[in-house]
């Protein structure tokens, strides 16, 4: 079964959409139920989607020298795996159930529909996504800070 309005009007990755927006999402989405230690995806994988957990916990692991390490948890109303949905690189990291989860699951597929149906909504979409990615990206940078690790020097032309 599918998650209702209301429910969606709680995660941020909705926010500023109109309730017939999020009426389509409750209609043409399913919620995916996993038990703790099954895998969402892996670490170098492919994909072209995202999810959004509706209740309990996914650990986001990395492989470093071949050792397994845990670099973030999404939990309610967080999303994780967006950055496929924007690149074609493969998964960076692999997604794991630490708890039993509810999670719904958007597809590049699903964007691209958006877009086609509702450019406000699809650019309200993309643009609270961007707003996660730069908090997160800020969040590592100001740990790496802490830590004492030098930023990387930037390509000439990236300015």
């Amino acid at each position: 079964m599918g998650p209702d309005v209301d429910r969606l009007r709680e995660v941020g990755l909705f926010g500023g959409l109109s309730d017939i927006a999020l009426a389509e999402v409750v209609r043409d989405h399913d919620v995916i139920e996993l038990g703790p230690g099954d895998t969402v995806f892996r670490e170098g994988a492919p994909g072209r989607d995202m999810f959004v957990v509706f209740d309990g916990e996914v650990e986001l692991l990395r492989t470093v020298r071949g050792v397994e390490t845990r670099v973030a948890s999404r939990s309610r109303n967080d999303w994780f795996g967006e950055m496929s949905m924007l690149d074609i690189l493969p998964r960076a990291t692999t997604a794991r159930a630490a708890s039993g989860v509810r999670l719904l699951r958007l597809t590049a597929h699903d964007l691209d529909l958006l877009y086609r149906r509702d450019l406000k909504s699809y650019t309200l979409l993309v643009l609270n996504m961007a707003r996660e990615m730069s908090r997160r990206l800020r969040a590592a940078d100001s740990l790496l800070a802490e830590m004492g690790v030098p930023a990387p020097e930037l390509p000439a032309n990236a300015h």
